[in-house]
């Protein structure tokens, strides 16, 4: 049986910031369950974004929060997402001191707890999106599973990005194995990288321009389906790991497609596949 299926909205941001309404209309239209915000209400008062996802159908499964916000505003931020109905709110990126082996990373795990007992008391699980950078080692351990080894489930659990978990060298779907009940929702993002990883990896969310063309030293994300991510064996090991959520992430557009078209492709690949 499929799990539901959500997207990641910063990856139609632009759509977004023009038309929440028109753009979500579309979005349910496409056959999507689900979506994940990472601007709040994109301007609509929090009742009617509320009361428009649910006349379309669009559960507000999670959100994308900076840690920083998460510190200086948390129970704002908690009502806001509670009031949504959201289960779930991700740290989204851990900047350049907030990472296991960083002078001041007790203070962010002290943090981290802190926030994770806040959000249980909403009914809201915390999550961490990694990006590759968790994947050096601290002490032969990646830094990743160090920050999880440091943490309960009730504090922090998964919400594993496999574009990056591939380009880090592992296996997604190994990977998504073993934080087996630990990783409610998966990031489905396809990608295709050329002969060597870049250098700048994060400068290509905003600058699609950057991104790779056939056999060139860089990466460009895609729909899925269209790059080298093997999905069928990434959606079979979420479902066997108990995740609930498929979310498509596309940081930027290719294939001479816009976001909403990149959009529309990796769901329509997805319902026309066995999973």
């Amino acid at each position: 049986m499929a799990l539901p299926l959500a997207i990641q909205l910063f990856g139609v941001r632009d759509f977004m910031e023009k038309d929440p309404q028109k753009t979500l209309e579309k979005i349910a239209a496409m056959g999507y369950d689900g979506i994940e915000p990472c601007a709040g209400t994109y301007g609509m008062e929090p009742g009617a974004f509320r009361a428009l996802c649910d006349r379309l159908g669009l559960d507000v499964i999670s959100a994308h929060v900076s840690y920083h916000t998460l510190i200086t505003d948390l129970e704002n931020q908690l009502s806001l997402y509670q009031s949504l109905g959201t289960k779930y709110i991700a740290y989204p990126y851990m900047v350049e001191g907030q990472r296991p082996g960083d002078p001041d990373y007790d203070t962010v795990l002290e943090n981290m707890r802190r926030i994770g007992k806040a959000s249980r008391a909403h009914g809201i699980q915390m999550l961490y999106h990694n990006h590759d950078f968790e994947f050096e080692k601290i002490g032969g351990q990646y830094k990743l599973e160090y920050q999880f080894d440091h943490l309960t489930p009730e504090e922090l659990q998964a919400e594993l990005d496999t574009c990056w978990v591939s380009v880090s060298g592992e296996d997604p779907a190994a990977y998504i194995r073993k934080f087996s009940g630990r990783c409610p929702c998966v990031h489905l993002k396809d990608y295709f990288m050329g002969r060597e990883k870049p250098e700048h990896l994060y400068e290509l969310i905003d600058k699609p321009e950057t991104q790779a063309k056939e056999g060139e030293s860089t990466l460009e994300f895609r729909p899925a389906g269209q790059g080298m991510l093997h999905v069928p064996s990434v959606l079979e090991a979420a479902k066997d790991a108990g995740a609930k959520w498929i979310i498509i992430e596309q940081d930027a557009p290719s294939l001479g497609m816009d976001q909403m078209e990149c959009a529309r492709a990796s769901i329509k690949y997805l319902q026309s596949i066995q999973w």
